[in-house]
């Protein structure tokens, strides 16, 4: 996905951006890039690989490099980024966060309008932020150019813009599927994806942008330069896995809503599965822990860390470019506790099922090590198609996900008119999808939470909550 992060100020904020970005480390693993404005200097950019190390270390000497009074900076799983445009709205610095759908229809039209070009990539593809850029300068205003563009774009743009003379221009996307934060400090104001990034750096939360509103900043104040939209479709995934868990979205704090997501999974499975009887309760770390911690706290039954991971060295198991790779590193990086593990009835909760791989990988590793029955919970609904507004799901295609292939296999591609039934565990259909999966992952039990209950731990109006990749409604 990706996460962005910046602050104009009065004093140099190079050091802070850093800390800033590096707190947004957990949206992305590709490219890590900061651009940062200097009265004298003007504007400078720096984009670095992450793919095999994180922010931190390769951008730990950027102070002898860059230096500014106002900075930006982004994690991306795209594109390289930010990127420096120089165009009639003058020279800026642009990162973006989304997803572009339409992005060859796009860039017929601005070639055929306007008669210019981009700047190429491997295999032709075009940046996903060059051309964000390239809609806005259509216009004579950042503002308008900003509505052009997320008015045309299929998909998803978060916008973060640092003008050639230090201002911040922020935009939450049209529909408010990410969130975005502005925080007041001594010296300026800070923007971040994730709140608690300007906080632990002092800044106090003022604002959380409605969805298309967009705002410019500068160290002495903070103008409305659009209002925000009615409609919100915020992603509830963000609270489900990507979000950090010491990060609060239109209120609602991530690791409060995993323990009500999981104490609402243990209260279906004492009606479900009132025979169930477990030694212990654990998450599959680290984002499945707090789910397992409610419903541990919920059903009673102990929790334990089966097995830890080891992260000191391999901090993301997918860092290889090959799942093979992925796979290897992501079992060496698992430490049995022996004493938890054998002979012990063991319950799990992921925060979801997505393509399975690696989840088949550690139940075996549990029986290796002596485990006499594991059972799995996801914290979240069967993904049933590839998330189209951010990406989240890394599938090329959705025959990736696991609960498609099954459903391909136990019907064909007449059961892709029935994912409703596939999804509720209550029909014949839901239990022929759950009883698969057991016996491709070697599973005991499988049973994932629904829709609704994902919805009540969140606690939103539902219609405000984007729920694509479990319904396929928008």
């Amino acid at each position: 996905m990706g996460g962005f992060f910046g602050i104009t100020s009065k004093t140099d904020a190079m050091l802070d951006v850093f800390f800033g970005v590096d707190y947004h480390s957990h949206l992305g693993t590709r490219r890590g890039g900061m651009a940062a404005y200097d009265p004298e200097i003007g504007l400078q950019r720096v984009i670095h690989n992450i793919e095999n190390a994180p922010f931190r270390t390769k951008f730990e000497h950027i102070f002898e490099e860059m230096r500014g009074t106002s900075v930006i900076g982004c994690i991306s799983d795209s594109d390289p980024q930010p990127l420096l445009v120089r165009s009639n709205l003058g020279t800026y610095a642009i990162c973006t966060v989304g997803i572009i759908n339409n992005v060859d229809e796009l860039i017929d039209q601005y070639v055929s309008f306007s008669g210019g070009h981009f700047d190429a990539m491997t295999g032709g593809k075009v940046n996903s932020t060059e051309l964000v850029a390239a809609m806005i300068d259509q216009k004579s205003s950042f503002a308008e150019g900003i509505h052009f563009a997320q008015r045309a774009i299929d998909g998803t743009a978060a916008i973060l813009i640092l003008t050639d003379g230090g201002h911040l221009i922020v935009a939450r996307d049209r529909l408010g599927r990410l969130p975005i934060h502005v925080g007041k400090g001594e010296e300026g104001y800070a923007v971040s994806l994730e709140s608690f990034a300007y906080e632990k750096l002092g800044y106090q939360s003022v604002k959380e942008l409605g969805p298309g509103e967009i705002l410019e900043l500068s160290p002495d104040g903070m103008v409305q330069l659009a209002e925000p939209g009615k409609k919100k479709r915020i992603c509830a995934f963000l609270w489900s896995y990507y979000g950090y868990p010491s990060s609060t979205y239109e209120g609602v704090n991530v690791e409060m809503m995993r323990y009500r997501n999981g104490a609402l999974l243990a209260e279906r499975d004492s009606q479900a599965h009132p025979e169930l009887a477990l030694d212990y309760v654990g998450g599959v770390p680290d984002s499945g822990t707090p789910h397992a911690i409610g419903y541990a706290n919920e059903s009673g039954v102990p929790f334990a860390r089966a097995f830890i991971k080891y992260t000191p060295t391999w901090m993301r198991s997918f860092m290889p470019g090959n799942q093979a790779d992925r796979n290897k590193i992501a079992k060496m990086k698992q430490l049995p506790v022996h004493d938890l593990i054998k002979d012990k009835n063991l319950l799990f909760v992921d925060d979801s099922i997505v393509r399975g791989t690696q989840l088949r990988e550690t139940v075996e590793f549990l029986y290796e090590n002596g485990a006499k029955s594991v059972h799995m919970r996801s914290a979240c609904p069967p993904i049933m198609y590839a998330c189209k507004f951010l990406n989240f799901s890394r599938s090329n295609n959705e025959m990736e996900l696991i609960a498609r292939r099954v459903i391909m296999e136990l019907e064909g591609e007449e059961g892709f008119a029935h994912m409703d039934e596939y999804a509720d565990s209550s029909t014949e259909r839901g239990k022929n999808l759950r009883r698969s999966i057991c016996e491709k992952m070697h599973f005991d039990s499988l049973e994932f939470q629904s829709v609704e209950n994902v919805l009540e731990a969140i606690g939103l109006d539902p219609c405000e909550v984007c729920t694509y990749c479990w319904t396929g409604k928008d």
